[in-house]
């Protein structure tokens, strides 16, 4: 590997290494970036939403940096799941998963994930997948059986690196598959056709490709046998990612993959299990049920219509406000307390809008980090926008802490309603006022940007009453002049604030993120 030392100090956690390590790159100033798509056997359910939301987030970061991306996410569109969904609805297999692509690209769409540069089908690539399965054939690392294909995880002894689990833990698939396996753990590269099943020709008969040597061979042909980006679900890291690195290490006797990266689960509010659950491919419903998922019979699918309730620029920032890495609580709550929060930002870019006499959105911007040119004298409201901005950039450094960067956002935005009121600039046409006021906004926008968020306009919640937004405005005050009290320390009146509030129905919250409101049920 190149020593591409970056020119910004950005770190990445390595599920491989189990630590987060200096971000180089293979071929300077260029980053190849593999995620594991959907099987598009059903309508796209939030969890599916995860892993994007947050790679095109990186991508934008890492283009902002000055990296050139090339981001692929594969498509699965031959499966067991859609083999059996499509006889449930009388279509053909094919069919099905151009419908099921076509509303998973649609949900992307809404939610302003659009920095993918490819998107292969494992129906397009069938000759790349058999070529990757005869190399391990010939190099004694898979052997055929009865027209099926499998690896043999026995000739591997590195296999387990990615998730610490050893070959005796696969137990890959059972039913009649296993009586043709040399050991349990051996996993399937190709598939024998059973009567009725899509197939295709291949050297050991007609068959369809196993699961995680579509990925292996799809990354390959358009990213090389190594490249800098693996990412995809915490649960995706044992069988499916520890089978694709012992696969293509094993063909090409070098690392396929640099830096591992797992975004964390989702699961539902009240519920331990994730959105989605493990694997659909590894469980029924009835195991959906006992892990704690929201099953799609309960609420997991139809993003369409929670896209179409809470808005796409709505969910994507609730994605964007915890750490990849961790764990998101998934809820109609947590998504309205998300809403709130982003009207803070809305009211302000209403408010700057009318002082300017210009839309926010058509104040120009930096789009590369090289780019940004601080004034030689900043006036104290830029000093202090200036600090948040160094704040947000070095929380995105460290792995991307989309959660951190976010609390930055809004001192952000309390910073120039600070200004705006002690300015009084809504009632004043001080140049410099205006002039300062307009860089701020800029900087806000700057950073709202890598995180695909801001980007055109948004109309502030317009089945609000006059009385409704009244009282918007108003607690907004309530909760500025609250936080003033508790900068100087006088807690006596923020105290009596809050249980004055509490009195009359209003209950207010503290969070990393800034203090929250709602009225008492």
């Amino acid at each position: 590997m190149q020593e591409n030392l970056p020119e910004y100090p950005l770190r990445v956690y390595n599920t491989l290494t189990k630590a987060k390590e200096p971000f180089r790159t293979l071929a300077p100033g260029k980053v190849g970036m593999y995620l594991c798509g959907p099987t598009v056997y059903a309508e796209a359910h939030i969890g599916h939403m995860v892993g994007p939301v947050i790679f095109d987030t990186v991508k934008r970061y890492l283009n902002y940096c000055g990296y050139e991306v090339t981001w692929v996410v594969n498509i699965t569109d031959v499966d067991d799941k859609l083999i059996v969904r499509s006889r449930e609805k009388g279509i053909s297999m094919f069919q099905l998963a151009t419908q099921m692509t076509a509303d998973y690209m649609s949900n992307l769409q809404a939610l302003g994930v659009d920095q993918i540069d490819r998107m292969p089908r494992a129906t397009d690539s069938i000759g790349d997948i058999i070529r990757f399965v005869q190399e391990l054939i010939d190099k004694g690392f898979a052997y055929a059986s009865d027209g099926d294909v499998f690896f043999d995880v026995t000739k591997d002894p590195q296999y387990g690196c990615l998730s610490n689990r050893s070959a005796e833990d696969q137990q890959g698939e059972g039913g009649g598959a296993a009586s043709r396996k040399r050991s349990a753990g051996d996993f399937a590269l190709w598939k024998s056709a059973k009567p009725g099943e899509p197939s295709w020709p291949s050297p050991w008969g007609q068959g369809r490709p196993g699961w995680h040597i579509e990925c292996s061979a799809m990354s390959r042909s358009i990213l090389g046998q190594t490249f800098d980006i693996h990412g995809g679900g915490l649960d995706l890291v044992f069988p499916h990612h520890e089978n694709e690195l012992a696969q293509s290490r094993c063909c090409h006797s070098k690392p396929m993959v640099t830096y591992w990266m797992h975004n964390g689960l989702m699961r539902a509010s009240n519920a331990a299990g994730k959105v989605g659950g493990k694997g659909d491919r590894d469980q029924g419903e009835s195991a959906s049920d006992v892990s704690g998922k929201i099953s799609r019979s309960k609420g997991a699918g139809g993003l369409a219509t929670l896209i179409a309730k809470h808005t796409g620029e709505r969910i994507r920032f609730f994605l964007l406000r915890t750490h990849y890495r961790s764990t998101s609580v998934f809820g109609d709550e947590p998504l309205a307390e998300a809403g709130a929060a982003l009207e803070t930002f809305y009211r302000l870019f209403d408010r700057a809008s009318k002082i300017l006499g210009v839309s926010v959105y058509d104040i120009p911007h930096a789009t590369r980090r090289s780019d940004f040119q601080s004034p030689v004298t900043p006036p104290a409201l830029l000093v202090e926008l200036l600090g948040l901005r160094d704040s947000f950039l070095s929380k995105m450094d460290d792995d991307f802490n989309t959660g951190g960067a976010t609390a930055d956002l809004f001192e952000m935005a309390r910073s120039l309603n600070r200004f705006i009121d002690q300015s009084k600039l809504e009632d004043s046409s001080d140049e410099s006022s205006r002039e300062a006021l307009r860089l701020g906004v800029s900087i806000l926008r700057e950073m709202s940007s890598l995180l695909g968020i801001f980007r055109k306009p948004v109309a502030l919640t317009t089945d609000q009453s006059d009385s409704t937004k009244a009282l918007g405005g108003l607690m907004e005050l309530v909760i500025h002049l609250r936080a003033e009290a508790r900068a100087k320390r006088d807690f006596a009146t923020s105290d009596a604030i809050r249980d004055g509030l509490k009195e009359i129905g209003i209950a207010i919250q503290d969070g990393k993120n800034g203090t929250s409101w709602e009225i008492a049920k």
